[in-house]
């Protein structure tokens, strides 16, 4: 991975018609403090708050549909070198199709390490690697 990593939070959804990306992200601190499976919890779980407030907040603009299930909030650890250039074309692309599953294996293929996030009743947020296999999936 790069010298500077960039954990980004990724949002998959629909509203009135039309699909929407929204993006979160901050530089990883190379010593972030990561629990057992490797995430870097405390700031991917701010992340994610962060961004799904921001949706949340759209919600005044019409009703929200996530586009890809399960997998419609995503968590990347990318290097800074892809972000100018690789993440504007996947996210184009999805945009363009919204075929899900290659915008997965593109992620796949550009970032080091990369989650689909999830809670469920009164538990906490739950990170799950995401795998090539995964990618297959609507």
């Amino acid at each position: 991975m790069a010298d500077s990593p960039y954990l980004l939070a990724i949002a998959l959804f629909e509203q009135n018609g039309k699909r929407a990306m929204p993006l979160g992200g901050r530089s990883l601190p190379l010593d972030a403090t990561q629990d057992e499976a490797g995430v870097p919890a405390q700031i991917a779980r701010e992340l994610a708050l962060e961004l799904l407030l921001r949706v949340w907040q759209r919600s005044d603009q019409g009703p929200l549909q996530r586009d890809a299930g399960s997998g419609s909030l995503l968590m990347a650890e990318l290097g800074m070198e892809n972000l100018p250039e690789d993440l504007p074309v996947l996210k184009a692309a999805w945009l363009t199709t919204g075929d899900s599953a290659a915008f997965r294996s593109g992620l796949l293929a550009i970032s080091s390490r990369c989650w689909s996030v999830s809670v469920a009743k009164f538990k906490p947020i739950t990170f799950t690697a995401l795998e090539a296999s995964q990618t297959k999936e609507g």
